[in-house]
């Protein structure tokens, strides 16, 4: 799935581990992700979180798609910062599972936002 994913690497992301319902991905804020108050735009940090949540679930082997997601902004990232989102499964029932994504700044431990996503695993069609 990684390897057909031109929107996440088009972004610099970096996969550095999905495995076990569990991913880790960082990326760098480019000039491109700030919006006029000079902070990371807040669709890019839910890409990020969206990207790990895609890459844990979908860890296992079963094709798995979003059937929900939230997040909470916590903290703003600026131009430059480099951000990590760790994916965990917290549970997984059937064919649905849940997922919690936390984005952090490393570099300080600063958490700038927690998401959930709610996935369905699905037939390949």
């Amino acid at each position: 799935m990684w390897d057909d994913d031109a929107a996440s690497r088009k972004l610099g992301m970096v996969l550095h581990e999905a495995v076990d319902g569990r991913a880790r991905l960082t990326m760098r804020v480019s000039s491109e992700m700030v919006n006029g108050h000079g902070m990371c735009h807040g669709g890019y940090l839910f890409l990020l979180a969206d990207s790990a949540f895609a890459c844990a679930c979908n860890s296992p082997g079963p094709v798995t798609v979003a059937a929900a997601a939230d997040i909470v902004f916590v903290a703003s990232a600026r131009e430059g910062d480099e951000l990590e989102a760790l994916a965990t499964e917290r549970t997984r029932f059937g064919r649905s599972g849940v997922y919690d994504i936390t984005v952090a700044r490393p570099a300080d431990g600063q958490v700038i936002a927690e998401f959930r996503g709610r996935s369905r695993t699905i037939e390949r069609g």
